[in-house]
């Protein structure tokens, strides 16, 4: 008979790091840097094609336009070619999968089948509305739990 692996599977997860001051940073590069300040990027990781889906949609919030996940996907393929980088990861199914992280993260809407940065508001409000005062304040209550459970368990 197999044995069965216990598979842990969180109910949210989030990764925070903390990198130097974004002053003076070019466009591409402070998007890149926020995304792997909030997890949705790893450290070395080739495949940054987020990066440019956020730079996307940022771009399109300063002219209050939605757009598409094809419309994001042409947009995007702009912009590599326009840095310089490789079009890897800029599938269509994949760009799907990028945008549905931000969505999760709460920074992007979906109204219909297009998708916006939420109300087309700031980032900095969609991060303090959403992230700090509802994700956050939910994983670290959730922590205290834990924290408690093994005090009344091991003392």
């Amino acid at each position: 008979m197999k044995q069965k692996v216990a598979k842990d599977t969180p109910l949210m997860e989030l990764t925070l790091r903390r990198y130097e001051r974004p002053d003076k940073m070019e466009p591409r590069n402070l998007i890149k840097k926020f995304c792997l300040s909030v997890g949705l990027l790893q450290p070395g990781d080739s495949r940054d094609i987020i990066v440019d889906i956020l730079y996307v949609l940022l771009r399109a919030k300063s002219d209050q336009r939605i757009m598409t996940s094809e419309q994001v996907n042409i947009e995007v393929r702009k912009l590599r070619e326009e840095h310089n980088l490789v079009l890897l990861g800029v599938a269509p199914s994949n760009v799907r999968r990028q945008i549905k992280r931000l969505r999760d993260l709460l920074l992007v809407e979906k109204i219909r089948n297009n998708y916006r940065i939420h109300e087309f508001s700031p980032l900095s409000d969609s991060y303090k509305e959403k992230f700090e005062q509802y994700l956050l304040p939910s994983v670290v209550s959730r922590i205290n739990e834990y924290f408690r459970e093994i005090d009344r368990v091991f003392n």
